[in-house]
């Protein structure tokens, strides 16, 4: 991972944390612990994901941690 994407996965672990209002290490956990959406999606989505605004970045990765039940 180089920084850029660093950067990126700080980004979607704080603002789907705010969105959630839930704990940014919670998220990290159900993002790298619990599953492996970090390092398989959210990492080799780097170059169309960042292009994309806040709002849909949020969505769609809480879309993801759906489909995995990560979420209710």
């Amino acid at each position: 991972m180089n920084k850029k994407e660093l950067d990126f996965a700080v980004f979607c672990v704080e603002n789907i944390a705010e969105y959630l209002n839930l704990n940014g290490s919670d998220i990290y956990r159900l993002l790298t612990i619990d599953s492996k959406i970090l390092y398989d999606y959210i990492v080799p989505n780097y170059e169309s994901l960042h292009t994309q605004g806040k709002e849909y970045i949020v969505n769609d990765i809480i879309e993801y941690m759906r489909k995995e039940e990560l979420l209710k």
